[in-house]
């Protein structure tokens, strides 16, 4: 995946409202930048950190700016979650993700279940299905540990329930969770801080959700889905 233009450096002040942070631009004017991140981004926005931001020409939006990429732990992590999908789809096509490869058809937010969308939607020749859920991931408090997730997710155990529900249908599904780091090569659960995420995802597991990771390189003109990540989940 690759930004569309030069991405815009600057110091982060402060990420609030969930959505909202503070960037003073190397130029040295004060901008407000879009943060597509609901999570705590624990570890990711400590103030004074560089960042770099992508700039908008659409003059129907009100921030111009959308927070791309911080330097953090000497790496640069992409923290923008509209992104995931994407790249996680660029890497089914280029068969990057053992076990998900060889399919015909791939579609993105296809409905299915109780009033909910599949993030992917893999069909082969015969027309049988697999349904996969994607997460993103850049939460490292140990080093080379990545962690999902970040904060409490009520709506991440619910798909982990709808994707047991395919399964128990006759289909395949699987979560796949992207790193977003790439100073990460093992993927483990954050059970302290979402202990019911936990307990939905072994439940999930014994259904017969199937679990992936593959990690990014994460540049200042792209990201890509190439590096395997294993495992450390009991």
């Amino acid at each position: 995946m690759k930004f569309t233009a030069p991405l815009v450096g600057g110091r982060l002040e402060k990420r609030y409202k969930r959505f909202l942070a503070d960037v003073v631009l190397e130029d040295g004017s004060a901008v407000t930048a879009h943060c597509a991140n609901p999570g705590s981004m624990l570890g990711l926005k400590e103030p004074g950190s560089r960042v770099w931001l992508s700039l908008s020409d659409n003059p129907k939006r009100k921030l111009k700016y959308s927070w791309e990429v911080i330097e953090a732990d000497g790496a640069l992590v992409g923290i923008n979650t509209a992104h995931p999908n994407k790249l996680v789809e660029e890497a089914l096509e280029a068969g990057r993700i053992d076990g998900l490869s060889g399919y015909a058809s791939l579609r993105r937010e296809v409905k299915y279940g109780k009033n909910s969308r599949i993030d992917i939607l893999l069909e082969s020749d015969t027309g049988a299905k697999t349904y996969v859920e994607v997460k993103n991931v850049h939460l490292m408090r140990r080093p080379g540990l990545a962690e999902f997730p970040d904060s409490v997710t009520a709506r991440g155990a619910k798909h982990l329930g709808e994707l047991a529900d395919m399964v128990a249908e006759g289909h395949r599904a699987a979560m796949v969770f992207l790193v977003q780091r790439p100073d990460c090569d093992r993927l483990s659960l954050a059970s302290d801080i979402d202990p019911t995420y936990a307990a939905a995802f072994a439940a999930a597991r014994a259904a017969g959700v199937e679990v992936y990771a593959i990690g990014c390189d994460v540049r200042l003109d792209g990201i890509d889905a190439i590096r395997p990540v294993t495992l450390e989940i009991a």
